[in-house]
């Protein structure tokens, strides 16, 4: 099948500042990394805290501006767009933040948020842009006449799911999901996921699926890549790469998951980051790609 995204060698360095005392210096965040999404799949990325994750995900959007690679949707280069094109090409392109507290406005009303990117691409009129919105709020099981009040009158729940009625608003095709539920309380987590499952199935949506939380990604996720210092070290469907880890840093990470067994002890597999390589993606398996 045809990729829906294909990210190709794609690298993000920062550049910290110089001074009178101290050189400058580069981090690459993100270190040549490729992979490819076909259409109505879940594809995950997990890594621990600073792995690129976040840094990946932006830059497939071009929220942030890669060093270099390319990322394609469908036949269109991303990378060659202009800031006119990339800004018609993000009606197709959204994505979901982490942090549903921050990431809305606290001076707007959450229908005015909502509508916003209708306005900046100028989908109908009005009265047309306020029936949607009122769609999009039933379509995330809220209550359309809530649509007056400010984002501090929701919970934590409620706001991702208004972050989430925004970023459908313009019935995008991918949507990259960035931790979508790890700043909300456990009781909340499951509806938020099973809403994000629900809404793929009704429209068709291709997630790239950030998270840390690795029970979560083998639950919903149909592919899964590991981060590790910039790189992707393995990539496999889901269920074979917590059945079969191949690279040793997977293999440690997945030992650090929680059991939901009374008095089972856990078996941690310590990695040495000293050990680390950069080395190629290789087929270890049908699917199932290491770097070893």
């Amino acid at each position: 099948m045809t990729p829906l995204i294909d990210v190709s060698h794609l690298v993000k360095e920062f550049h910290g500042g110089s001074g009178l005392f101290r050189r400058g210096h580069t981090v690459r965040a993100v270190d040549d990394v490729s992979f490819a999404i076909t259409p109505g799949e879940t594809f995950g990325l997990v890594g621990e805290s600073g792995s690129g994750k976040t840094t990946t995900g932006r830059c497939v959007l071009r929220l942030v501006e890669p060093t270099s690679g390319d990322i394609r949707f469908k036949d269109t280069n991303l990378r060659s767009l202009t800031a006119r094109e990339m800004r018609e090409a993000r009606r197709h392109l959204q994505i979901v933040f982490q942090d549903p507290y921050s990431s809305l406005n606290p001076r707007m009303r959450v229908g005015d948020i909502v509508e916003e990117p209708l306005v900046v691409h100028r989908v109908g009129s009005k009265d047309e842009r306020r029936a949607r919105v009122a769609e999009l709020f039933a379509l995330v099981g809220l209550d359309p006449a809530d649509v007056r009040k400010y984002p501090r009158e929701f919970s934590g729940g409620q706001r991702q799911r208004i972050g989430l009625a925004r970023a459908i608003a313009l019935s995008p095709s991918f949507v990259v999901c960035d931790e979508p539920v790890s700043a909300l309380d456990v009781s909340v987590q499951a509806q938020v996921v099973n809403l994000l499952l629900d809404l793929q199935q009704r429209l068709g949506l291709t997630y790239l699926f950030i998270a840390h939380d690795l029970r979560l990604v083998r639950q919903v996720c149909t592919r899964v890549a590991v981060m590790y210092r910039g790189r992707i070290v393995e990539i496999a469907p889901a269920e074979l790469l917590f059945s079969s880890p191949a690279h040793s840093y997977t293999k440690a990470l997945l030992s650090a998951m929680p059991t939901l067994k009374p008095g089972q002890k856990l078996e941690r597999i310590p990695y040495d980051a000293a050990a680390f390589r950069r080395l190629e993606l290789r087929e270890v398996a049908a699917g199932h790609f290491a770097a070893i």
